[in-house]
């Protein structure tokens, strides 16, 4: 609740909440005094011939059960976070329980996690010890993006093949992790023609090894030389310094089809690999590392 701008939230949840449980526990009160009621009495419903509903009150034993439930329900607010921003007398909070668990964790696997941290990657890369360690590293934290068979998904890359925007090796790889990437391929759409853009893909797919007009192709390669060229080369394979696409291996990270590669170009594209320096640790991110370099050599 801290995170709203206004104050109005806070008191519009304090207050509600308080107001109900006040209601409440008057309206038990108020439906456990005793009135003078005949024990045979009934209500005048009948169900099966003979099952009658009597005018019977609550037993006490329940009522004094929901007295308790509303005096440990306001004991609660009291000691832990519920009334808005209010924090409770104990300062309980999510994130500070989950650095507390971190922290334990820490202390715990830290070593584990240290005694890899200075052999190198390559050589860690054939370490089952090792292996099974980042392998859960990366079920833990990658799986949601790159799949449980690390295999990617659109959008997201295969780490399971040699192709890489920023570089297969170690320390690129590394360098990914702990920096995160974010890639920026610029829209076309508003400065090309619907003509341009079927010429430019089809440049594109010629570059890839597919059979395509060779007219459009021609029109295509002029217009990939004048906006193109700068980032994904004059060959067309790319640069790892910026993470810009080889196209002329048929790899295709958003999808390789026609529609798909005039997507690309038309609206851009625009990736975001976060960085996990500060939340994993330079130790945990090296077995991690060394763990996805063994995927795909």
């Amino acid at each position: 609740m801290a995170d709203f701008t206004s104050g109005f939230w806070t008191w519009f949840i304090s207050l509600t909440t308080i107001a109900s449980i006040i209601f409440l526990f008057v309206f038990l009160l108020i439906c456990s005094k005793k009135n003078d009621v005949d024990e045979n009495e009934t209500m005048g419903h009948v169900w099966d011939g003979n099952l009658e509903e009597l005018n019977t009150p609550l037993p006490r034993w329940w009522f004094y059960s929901f007295i308790f439930t509303i005096f440990w329900g306001a004991a609660y607010l009291v000691f832990y976070p519920g009334l808005g921003s209010y924090p409770g007398i104990l300062g309980w909070s999510q994130a500070g329980q989950l650095e507390k668990e971190m922290q334990v964790a820490n202390e715990t696997y830290g070593p584990l996690f240290e005694k890899f941290k200075n052999t190198d990657i390559v050589e860690l890369a054939k370490d089952d010890a090792a292996l099974k360690v980042g392998e859960r590293l990366y079920a833990s934290y990658c799986t949601t993006c790159h799949g449980s068979d690390a295999r990617g998904a659109r959008g997201y890359p295969n780490l399971r093949d040699d192709d890489w925007l920023y570089g297969g090796e170690p320390e690129n790889i590394k360098t990914t992790i702990m920096e995160g990437r974010k890639a920026a391929m610029p829209p076309w759409g508003e400065v090309l023609s619907d003509d341009d853009l079927f010429n430019v893909v089809s440049y594109v797919e010629k570059l890839s090894g597919r059979v395509v007009d060779d007219l459009h192709a021609s029109s295509g390669k002029e217009i990939y030389t004048k906006m193109c060229v700068v980032c994904h080369g004059a060959e067309g394979k790319g640069n790892q310094m910026m993470g810009a696409a080889n196209l002329t291996d048929d790899v295709w990270l958003y999808g390789g089809s026609q529609k798909k590669i005039k997507e690309s170009i038309a609206l851009g594209r625009n990736g975001n690999m976060p960085p996990h320096k500060e939340f994993l640790g330079e130790a945990k991110v090296h077995i991690l590392s060394a763990y996805i370099y063994s995927l795909s050599n």
